[in-house]
């Protein structure tokens, strides 16, 4: 979580290599990290929170900026954002509302981190002169937006389900 003001920094600075690779270095160590907590059955619960928060404030930070830097469309850069602001109100709302909720990454959360941060480090290559997204930054951004819609609907279905049950 600690890099991710400097990732964005480097970005805002057009120092646009150091970014890629800082966020390369951020995703790896956290891969490092879950690969550890599983291995050595080091798992806590403030890890289970912190770690999907940190991974998704990585990538909203990064589109944030790359949609400020006119590198990757706004309009993606405010579905990343409203889809994690959906499932944060409606984890929230749960916890408060009904109770305790064990947050469990679906298929469809981890396809759509997935395809979010394949298309953000191919943005960051682009901006880092390493590869030309050209023509394909469009349907690439078009193909994240729907599986991100998709997933974000997906937890308001589970979570609503999962809500109408204990409330019976």
């Amino acid at each position: 979580m600690a890099l991710v003001p400097l990732v964005v920094y480097l970005l805002v600075r057009d120092q646009r290599e150091a970014a890629l690779w800082l966020f390369a270095i951020a995703g790896l160590s956290d891969a490092v990290d879950g690969f550890v907590a599983r291995r050595f059955n080091q798992r806590t619960r403030l890890g289970a929170i912190l770690d999907p928060l940190a991974d998704k404030l990585l990538i909203v930070a990064t589109a944030l900026a790359l949609a400020w830097l006119s590198l990757l469309p706004a309009w993606l850069a405010a579905i990343i954002v409203g889809r994690d602001l959906v499932i944060l109100a409606g984890a929230l709302s749960y916890h408060y509302l009904i109770g305790p909720y064990e947050m469990a990454p679906s298929l469809p959360g981890k396809v759509c981190t997935f395809s979010q941060v394949v298309l953000v480090v191919g943005v960051l290559m682009h901006a880092a002169g390493y590869i030309d997204v050209g023509d394909m930054l469009r349907p690439a951004s078009i193909v994240v937006a729907v599986i991100s819609v998709s997933s974000g609907a997906h937890y308001v279905w589970v979570w609503s389900h999962k809500a109408a049950k204990a409330l019976t």
